[in-house]
Formats: structure tokens, C-alpha cells, sequence
């Protein structure tokens, strides 16, 4: 339940930060073109929501397979030898995020105790750069839920896109359409 939870909650996230991020570009063309002026903070906002969807995106990524990996190598071992290599790998990426989640708390920490804001928008710095710390965790988590589906043998690898099986599948469906017309 809390998985589905955290599931739920990250898919509202990443679909409201592409709606206001596609509205406020919207917006901003729309004013800058037709009525030559502009949002003074349109820019950094753009940027903000940007950062935001692409950090919550990294771990709806890896939920979904949408990450390119490059295992041509890692295949040609045993399914063991592929669930080991992975568990390597997965342990790895979980430290590189514990040194990011680490130096993200100092930061935003600094950020915090200066008391700054953005410079068009009367948000505190660490506030909107918080997601380093949030977009982390959640890839982190997303991390060791495919770590725990490694080690029980659920799945050998990380699950990610396979372009080449795609194309051929692509392929495969425009030349039935192509017979039957």
C-alpha cells in the first residue's frame, strides 16, 4: 500500500510539473509575441519546474524500464552471473546517491541558514532546490525495491528498454499493415 502510495504520488507530481511547466512556457510566448512584454520570473520558473521534473522523472524512470542501459555485456552470463553484476551495480548507484543525498543535506542546509531567495521569485533558495534532496531519495528507493526484486530472483537485471526489440516489433506490425493493404 505505501508503494502504491509513493507510486500515485509521483506520478501526480511528475504530470502537475509538465502541465505548469507547459503552461507557463505557454504563457510566457504568448505575452513576450503578441503583447511584447513578459513574466520577469518566467524563466526561473521554467528552469525550476524543469529541474523538478527531471529529478522526480530519473526514478519514474527506473520504475518504468524507460532507461537506456548498455548490458550486451552483462547478458553474457548465467541468469546468476546477471542478478550478481546487477546487485554490484545497484549498491553502487545506491552509494553514489548516498554521497548526493549526503552533500544535498550540506547544502541545503547552507542554503537555509543564508536565507536567501530566488532572484525573481520571492521563494526561499533552498526551498526550490530541495528536489536534490527529494528526486534523490526517490530514485534511492526506487533503487532498493529493484535491489530487493534482484536478491529474491524476481529479476535479473535492471529493467530497462530494449530499442532493438522494439524496432523489430515496429517493424514487424508496419509490414503486416503494409500485407494487408
Amino acid at each position: 500500500m505505501l508503494l502504491r502510495l509513493l507510486n500515485k504520488t509521483e506520478e501526480a507530481i511528475i504530470s502537475l510539473l509538465l502541465v505548469a511547466m507547459t503552461l507557463l512556457v505557454f504563457v510566457e510566448v504568448i505575452m513576450r509575441f503578441v503583447f511584447n512584454t513578459g513574466l520577469t520570473w518566467g524563466q526561473e520558473g521554467t528552469l525550476y519546474l524543469s529541474a523538478w521534473f527531471v529529478l522526480f522523472g530519473a526514478s519514474y524512470g527506473l520504475k518504468v524500464g524507460a532507461h537506456i542501459g548498455v548490458d550486451a555485456f552483462v547478458r553474457l552470463f548465467s541468469p546468476l552471473g546477471q542478478r550478481f553484476i546487477s546487485t554490484l551495480a545497484i549498491l553502487l548507484s545506491l552509494g553514489y546517491c548516498g554521497l548526493f543525498i549526503y552533500g544535498s543535506w550540506i547544502y541545503l542546509g547552507k542554503m537555509k541558514r543564508i536565507g536567501i531567495e530566488l532572484e525573481d521569485i520571492p521563494v526561499p533558495t533552498w526551498i526550490a532546490q530541495s528536489i536534490l534532496l527529494i528526486g534523490i531519495v526517490f530514485l534511492s528507493i526506487r533503487l532498493l525495491i529493484l535491489l530487493w526484486s534482484v536478491i529474491t530472483g524476481k529479476a535479473n537485471g535492471f529493467n530497462q528498454t530494449d530499442e532493438a526489440k522494439e524496432s523489430m516489433h515496429l517493424a514487424e506490425e508496419i509490414q503486416r499493415e503494409e500485407i494487408k493493404a
